[in-house]
């Protein structure tokens, strides 16, 4: 076995170590995140449907988040109305969504908190 063969041997095997380790490192950074409250409660909208998915409950940044008299608005443009928002435990808004992007459920904050 000449040291051109041992090198490519050796490289071939970081390469599958790696490979091991990064999904390895996905599937579990999924979990933890999709293990939260949401997911744990079983929530569900007003259709239904679960609220958490793999990965599709997020927290939206409270700054991207506006309040009218009967709506929140997210991001500038996505309106939720208070009867489409569910409260949020731990204070953060969040947002699920469905495969195609368009929102399954919605949690705010109780007001004044």
């Amino acid at each position: 076995m000449g040291l051109r063969s041992i090198m490519l041997s050796v490289w071939y095997g970081l390469c599958g170590i790696w490979t091991v380790a990064v999904v390895t490192m996905s599937i579990a950074g999924s979990a933890q995140a999709h293990d939260s409250w949401i997911s744990r409660g079983a929530l569900r909208n007003a259709a239904g449907e679960w609220c958490c998915g793999d990965g599709d409950c997020f927290v939206v940044p409270s700054d991207q988040v506006s309040m009218g008299a009967n709506s929140y608005t997210i991001y500038g443009h996505e309106t939720v109305p208070f009867t489409e928002t569910q409260p949020s435990p731990d204070g953060a808004f969040w947002r699920c969504k469905r495969p195609d992007g368009s929102r399954r459920c919605f949690f705010a904050p109780p007001p004044g908190s």
